[in-house]
């Protein structure tokens, strides 16, 4: 049962290609137009990149003075690397930019890199990112192809496992502190492989103690509190 009134915690599947916000936007616009609410308070723990998929954690009302304490939670995601070639973007948001080679790479070469990249390390983000720079977010002066110093900052990788070796593709487990990109683990991978890396699959599994199983798809969500409040769904045109 939902308790809008004193603040709810919602599990969402966030889809491929959304943003954190278009998810928002369904959830409020919902309850403007189906249940009348105008003013209807909500906001994201954690923003996912519009190509990675995953547990995205919104809260609601009262329960949106707790983002802050969620955002400090460790994170897990799964996904897959693409080794030989590398983006601007160090994802698939860009077209491979530039190839390289990948003969010399060995499982155990694999498995040490990222065994090289486990630990407390300095990370250097992606310039296609929200970071901002002087007032102004990193992405833009990307899309302007504005040079623009990211400065590294210390992340925590507490574990780096390889799940499937199909070279070019390397598959992984990933559980790291806030504030990581797995795009720039992917640019740091290829690095160590002497190689290059992109990012070509995320999905983001769990947040502290909350899981992608036990959370909802959108259409699933909308469905529940529908349930609960005897709303019926607006008539097909």
């Amino acid at each position: 049962m939902f308790d809008f009134e004193k603040g709810e915690i919602l599990l969402v599947n966030k889809p491929f290609r959304w943003t954190s916000f278009d998810v928002i936007g369904s959830i409020r616009y919902f309850f403007k137009k189906e249940l009348g609410q105008k003013k209807f308070k909500i906001g994201h723990a954690g923003t996912l990149d519009p190509l990675a998929t995953g547990l995205l954690i919104l809260c609601t009302g009262p329960a949106t003075k707790r983002i802050e304490e969620f955002k400090n939670f460790d994170k897990e995601y799964t996904g897959t690397f693409v080794v030989g070639a590398t983006t601007a973007s160090f994802d698939l948001e860009k077209p491979v930019d530039e190839s390289f080679p990948t003969g010399h790479i060995t499982e155990e070469l694999i498995v040490k890199a990222a065994q090289s990249l486990t630990g407390d390390i300095q990370q250097i983000p992606p310039i296609f990112s929200a970071i901002k720079i002087n007032g102004k977010r990193a992405y833009k002066y990307a899309r302007k192809e504005q040079e623009v110093t990211m400065v590294a900052r210390p992340v925590t990788i507490s574990e780096f496992e390889i799940t499937r070796m199909a070279l070019p593709e390397v598959d992984f487990r990933i559980v790291c502190s806030k504030g990581t990109y797995i795009r720039s683990l992917a640019r740091d991978f290829g690095l160590a492989l002497k190689s290059g890396a992109h990012l070509t699959a995320l999905c983001r599994t769990r947040v502290g103690p909350y899981k992608l199983q036990d959370g909802y798809e959108v259409d699933q969500l909308k469905t529940a509190i529908r349930t609960q409040f005897l709303v019926e769904p607006p008539a097909e045109v």
